[in-house]
């Protein structure tokens, strides 16, 4: 009778075991990954790759998922940039459209243009009047949380600000010395 390590059972017999146990967890998320993208892209091409090009193929896939967020992001960064894209895209069409119908009335074609030119520039007017507030607001609050306010009997000058109020001073008392 041969006498067997405990290296040895491992070896033959819970190596090759825990190796079938990882393989076969792998291959089910592979599946789970291959039937995610399909199911996402829309194509079934990617259920009869070989793993490596369906690997390939979920890689591609997420990397193109990812760069439209990108797009999107700056665009809601610049809402004010799309609107007026949009004011302006609106603007075209109903001058071609007024421009193309027949029987139009010169004068109501030059009102509505003119109409929808006082609107666009007295909305920008507005952005840019809350813009310069937003500002001013925004470096007063950093310029006031430095500085005290000023009382009513300050000059209102810069020095009245830096220098500290005179404090009295205690009346000096002779200190007692045992000598």
């Amino acid at each position: 009778m041969e006498y067997t390590t405990k290296t040895q059972i491992y070896q033959k017999v819970k190596k090759p075991m825990l190796e079938r146990q990882r393989r076969a967890r792998m291959n089910k998320c592979l599946d789970n990954l291959k039937t995610l993208v399909a199911e996402l892209r829309g194509d079934d091409g990617i259920l009869r790759m070989d793993k490596a090009e369906m690997l390939e193929s979920a890689v591609i896939f997420m990397r193109q998922q990812k760069t439209p967020k990108k797009v999107a992001q700056e665009e809601q960064s610049l809402p004010l940039d799309s609107f007026k894209n949009g004011y302006m895209n609106a603007v075209n069409e109903v001058s071609r459209v007024m421009a193309s119908t027949p029987g139009m009335s010169v004068d109501l074609g030059k009102s509505v243009m003119t109409h929808l030119g006082r609107v666009y520039k007295n909305l920008q007017q507005f952005h840019e009047a809350q813009s310069a507030a937003d500002f001013i607001q925004n470096s007063m609050d950093c310029s006031s949380m430095d500085k005290a306010p000023l009382s009513p009997a300050s000059s209102g000058y810069h020095s009245d600000c830096d220098s500290p109020a005179p404090s009295p001073q205690p009346m000096q008392q002779p200190l007692w010395r045992p000598w």
